[in-house]
């Protein structure tokens, strides 16, 4: 086929549609970057507020915990949000709830407060401005480069960490961390009024050729519904594989922070490493999108996987080695924290692709309720193990059980093991 010429019309037309989806990606990723920031943020209040109101560690990880429930439960509910009533509702309700929740947080005198607002309302405001809408968007953008578009907003989540968490933890040594969350709650509700200038009709029309495509599918009877897709394997897989990568990762970030401070690191070199963390899932992102087009995705889970276990062991052989205490957190940083963002962008790619077209913002949403339960189970029950057993060994060991179910899914289930799914969602 020729191209068309340089000037043309339909030449015009193609770089318009072009610049339109790089800057509906850069939006994606800014907001997607500012949800991360601020809702993984709570690492780092953590030992504040324990000081403060003296109370156990479970009952603390206990928030947010409470906080991954709500995400999950409310996921399914932000996509049919997003599906029936817009984006530009979906991520103003979301940017205004979150912003008063930490505005109203900063007044809180009992525990049960900071529950209802940082883990509920929180909540809310994370899977209304996350990379739920932000998927889906890109999705009505990006057709031969989908792999890459989700890259790019999954590896804003790794910037979110590395941007705020040092801010977080400078502002909360000035502030404290009542004054902090008045910044956050206030910076919220700034990029909610700008978000209102933004042309919200024409960021959700998507390409023309992707929007005629859904048209057809819709008037073909062929859109998908949450109910439908919830009776395929497809979907439980991608479930189940959030669900058990999200209690490997929250079961060690969510106590990351406290774990370094109390192994002897400085306040704010624990936050650093914090957000290092997420500044090198950006690097693990890409790689794994290439190495899954060129060895398979079964592969590139065991990498991702057994990666994952060598850096909780590092971080854990952290707290018997003070002399070689920043070679293993260095360990930890790149074999974890590289791996962390690698299975998130292929769960949305391969979503979006299952169920394109119709509920399939809800039918990701639902997906994502799987990894909030996770999220749930991996940093209530180290909180548990940790007061239960006087350390972080237990939550660490949580961690690795979690890694190694995710890997077994890759390699018991069909649709996840090899190419055979992503054959499915290319056909």
């Amino acid at each position: 086929m020729t191209a068309p010429a340089p000037g043309s019309p339909v030449a015009d037309s193609q770089i318009t549609a072009h610049r339109a989806a790089l800057g509906v990606l850069v939006m994606c990723t800014v907001i997607s970057a500012i949800s991360r920031g601020v809702g993984e943020s709570f690492a780092i209040f953590l030992l504040p507020i324990a000081r403060e109101f003296h109370t156990d560690r479970a009952a603390l990880t206990g928030i947010y915990s409470a906080y991954m429930v709500a995400l999950g439960v409310m996921s399914p509910i932000a996509g049919t949000i997003f599906d029936r009533l817009g984006a530009r509702l979906c991520y103003s309700v979301g940017m205004a709830v979150f912003g008063i929740a930490c505005l109203l947080a900063s007044q809180v005198s009992a525990l049960w407060q900071l529950y209802l607002l940082t883990g509920l309302g929180g909540a809310i405001g994370a899977s209304m401005i996350g990379m739920l809408p932000a998927s889906s968007l890109v999705s009505r953008w990006f057709q031969q480069k989908l792999s890459s578009a989700m890259g790019v907003i999954s590896a804003s989540m790794g910037v979110g960490l590395l941007v705020f968490s040092p801010i977080v933890q400078s502002l909360v040594a000035q502030r404290g961390w009542r004054g902090t969350y008045q910044v956050l709650g206030l910076m919220l509700l700034a990029v909610l009024a700008l978000i209102q200038f933004l042309p919200w009709r024409r960021i959700a029309a998507g390409a023309p050729e992707i929007a005629a495509a859904r048209k057809q599918q819709a008037a073909d009877g062929q859109a998908w519904t949450v109910s439908r897709a919830l009776r395929t394997p497809v979907f439980w897989a991608l479930f189940g594989v959030m669900f058990c990568t999200s209690v490997s990762t929250f079961a060690v970030s969510v106590q990351l922070v406290a774990y370094l401070i109390e192994s002897g690191l400085p306040p704010l070199q624990a936050a650093s490493i914090y957000g290092l963390v997420g500044m090198v899932s950006i690097v693990g992102t890409f790689v794994a999108g290439s190495l899954a087009e060129r060895i398979g995705e079964m592969r590139v889970a065991m990498i991702s996987y057994g990666s994952t276990i060598a850096g909780v062991a590092a971080l854990a052989a952290l707290g018997h080695s003070h002399a070689m205490a920043m070679a293993m957190v260095a360990a930890f940083v790149m074999l974890f924290g590289t791996m962390q963002g690698s299975r998130g962008p292929l769960v949305a790619v391969l979503s979006a692709r299952n169920f394109a077209g119709g509920r399939q913002t809800g039918i990701y949403g639902a997906v994502l309720f799987g990894m909030g339960m996770g999220g749930a189970l991996g940093s209530w029950g180290s909180g548990a193990l940790y007061d239960l057993t006087g350390g972080y060994y237990g939550g660490f060991a949580l961690s690795a059980a979690g890694a190694a179910c995710g890997l077994l899914l890759f390699v018991t289930v069909p649709g996840l093991r090899g190419d055979a799914l992503t054959k499915v969602c290319r056909a």
